[in-house]
């Protein structure tokens, strides 16, 4: 009984076997005749695949078949062919044919090929072969290829984001089937799926469409993904704006100490900005050539770097030329504006003229999708954090320490700040130090969204002076306000006009409010005033 037994159960592993190998109806079903005959040959072998079916199929792929009477052959780079059914070596006639394979061919067979890497354990090869299934799916959807999705998506240890492709791609291939009811299962389910890509897909369905049904699901299809389109677009403009005026906010946030507190027009703004850019771009040269394995954290040693690098070069301005300009701010404005040009002549005569590159450390790299088809940029993200937590900083550093209890009394009433004890001098050289070390922190995050070079900060000056203004002198909140409602109103501006119309807008925008309200949106009240 026992020998019965594993005779039997042979047998049963030898017809399995055997229904699943390659035949050479099927070799040939695959090598030639018609398009579609062919790709459903494909769909219906790769489904399950055995050795020699993925060797046939993958030499297809690289045009190395050919036909032999009835008998397809693999051809190795060396010339020699082996039978595609059996692997028994074979003479090569004359007469033997080359087995064409067009575009759309092609097409199946990488989709066919890619449900290999769809069962592996890597994760981006599982997305890539998604992604793959997906594109083929939404470029001409065959309903022949949904065994080949089925069976992928029966795989539980698939990858998330892989999974998601797939399904997409399924409700693509859906729509191609005579299945009425599919092709509104699939209607539906792409209606809610955001995806932009869709559009042409259903748009061309809905117009070879002959059942009402299915016609009145992909209506509603459309109409759904046209509104999930326009709420994405609208807060990719807002995400935008506010990343514009988190940049904004930080170009403007030393200026509001310097011009807002201190009464200084520091022409040399922008200058200090490119200083704290430079100061990155130094700092990740360091990091490249002696401590490239700490490479990614190189952004937060350079941190520190340029808000002191700036805060020193601002200090210096202080003591050797603003300190005899306070209560002159006409005189101050000519002379940050010849330091100005020192600082950028400076810049080009160490580092040269041309723009040097920063880098993203590699978890600034990438970006998150929302919405189906909302991507926000990693590095958006977190400079917007970063202006946040400066702003935070200076905040509590201007109203809770001893520090900014001075620089307060002092930019209120320095003679009476003078008569407490108070050392007027040294406050102003902090004052105006603190105001271009956050200069500095500004250039170190200007450096991770743009090119770094000696004309840097002219790019920032005017419109950090208009935030500031625009907010209200000596108002940081002020400064908040304006810095977001630009950014805002600029990018938005912009999808309906144009950069240009929308630079000129926010501009005229300006002079008008000023014209109505010179004090800004926050002024002093009462005493203060």
């Amino acid at each position: 009984m026992r020998w019965l037994r594993f005779f039997l159960a042979l047998l049963c592993l030898i017809g399995a076997a055997s229904a699943h190998a390659l035949t050479p109806a099927d070799a040939l079903a695959l090598a030639v005749g018609d398009s579609d005959d062919r790709i459903a040959a494909i769909n219906r072998l790769a489904a399950k695949p055995d050795e020699r079916t993925l060797a046939l199929l993958q030499a297809l792929g690289n045009g190395a078949v050919k036909v032999q009477g009835e008998q397809v052959l693999l051809i190795a780079d060396d010339g020699s062919a082996t039978d595609a059914v059996t692997g028994a070596a074979v003479t090569l006639a004359d007469e033997a044919e080359d087995s064409m394979v067009n575009n759309r061919l092609r097409g199946a067979l990488e989709a066919a090929l890619s449900v290999r890497d769809l069962f592996g354990s890597d994760a981006p090869a599982q997305q890539a072969a998604a992604e793959l299934l997906q594109k083929a799916a939404f470029d001409e959807p065959d309903a022949a290829q949904l065994p080949l999705v089925d069976k992928a998506l029966a795989n539980t240890a698939l990858d998330a984001k892989a999974r998601t492709s797939l399904e997409r791609a399924r409700a693509a291939l859906q729509l191609a089937s005579d299945d009425e009811a599919q092709r509104l299962a699939a209607a539906q389910a792409l209606g809610g799926m955001g995806d932009p890509a869709l559009k042409p897909l259903l748009a061309a369905r809905l117009e070879a469409e002959e059942s009402a049904t299915v016609k009145t699901a992909l209506g509603a299809a459309m109409s759904a993904l046209d509104r999930s389109l326009a709420i994405s677009s609208g807060l990719s403009q807002a995400f935008t704006g506010i990343s514009l005026g988190s940049i904004l906010l930080l170009a403007a946030l030393g200026l509001a100490i310097t011009y807002g507190l201190m009464g200084v027009i520091n022409m040399a703004h922008g200058e200090l900005i490119m200083i704290g850019a430079y100061a990155t771009w130094l700092v990740q040269a360091f990091f490249k050539s002696a401590l490239p394995d700490w490479f990614d954290w190189y952004l937060l040693a350079a941190m520190p770097v340029a808000f002191t690098a700036s805060a020193l070069v601002g200090a210096a301005m202080e003591r050797s030329v603003i300190r005899f300009l306070y209560g002159r701010p006409l005189e101050t404005l000519l002379a940050t504006w010849g330091i100005s040009l020192v600082l950028m002549q400076g810049v080009r005569s160490l580092f040269g003229a041309q723009n040097v590159g920063v880098e993203n450390p590699s978890w600034m790299s990438g970006s998150v999708t929302l919405l189906g088809n909302l991507t926000l940029p990693w590095n958006r993200i977190l400079i917007i954090a970063f202006a946040a937590a400066v702003l935070i900083g200076v905040t509590l550093l201007i109203s809770k320490t001893r520090l900014g209890l001075f620089v307060r009394g002092v930019t209120q009433n320095r003679p009476i700040a003078s008569c407490m004890g108070v050392n007027t001098a040294r406050i102003d050289t902090y004052a105006f130090a603190l105001g271009s070390g956050i200069a500095g922190l500004a250039g170190c995050a200007l450096s991770q969204i743009g090119n770094v070079g000696p004309d840097l900060g002219q790019s920032y000056i005017v419109d950090s002076f208009m935030v500031v203004v625009l907010g209200g002198v000596g108002q940081l909140a002020g400064t908040v306000y304006a810095a977001l409602g630009l950014g805002l109103l600029n990018k938005f501006l912009e999808g309906w006009a144009g950069a240009v119309l929308a630079k000129i807008a926010v501009l005229v925008f300006i002079i008008v409010f000023i014209q109505k309200r010179p004090q800004g949106i926050f002024a002093f009240k009462g005493r203060e005033a």
